[in-house]
């Protein structure tokens, strides 16, 4: 399938909010209405870091998304790019659009000189480190979290 990768528009909510609500499901997480509300000025508010593009395929559907956003590196000194969060339509999966959003995400990176694109996945994502592997090296850290 062949895509338009672009930074979201507000033309773009609708979609956007069904497949993050979608998203927000598969993982397991409570996604009111109000978060998807704060998260979309986010991505709109150029103080904020959050960032989005999304996948239009060539009748105009908006059939992805990531967000992502810059992050500082002390130990080289540098920026890097955190992708948060990645969603493909089941209707467009198995199409190369995580590809081309990956690729996006990595272009956009490069011209900004953040000098490594990061993120992850759950072990148990066969389907998606799949793709992950054709791109990218898996790490050998391990994630912790810490909920305050």
């Amino acid at each position: 399938m062949v895509v338009k990768i672009r930074q979201a528009a507000q033309k773009d909510r609708a979609a956007w909010d069904a497949m993050f609500k979608a998203y927000c499901q598969f993982g397991g997480d409570e996604q009111t209405a109000e978060m998807r509300d704060r998260v979309w000025g986010w991505i709109h508010d150029s103080t904020a870091q959050t960032l989005c593009f999304v996948a239009e395929s060539d009748q105009g559907d908006v059939v992805g998304f990531t967000h992502f956003r810059s992050y500082e590196r002390p130990m080289p000194a540098t920026k890097g790019a955190y992708i948060d969060d990645m969603f493909v339509a089941p209707s467009a999966r198995g199409q190369g659009v995580v590809d081309q959003m990956i690729k996006a995400v990595g272009d956009y990176a490069k011209e900004h000189g953040w000098d490594v694109v990061r993120w992850m996945t759950s072990e148990t994502n066969y389907r998606a480190r799949s793709v992950y592997d054709r791109h990218a090296t898996k790490s050998d850290w391990v994630t912790y979290q810490l909920n305050t």
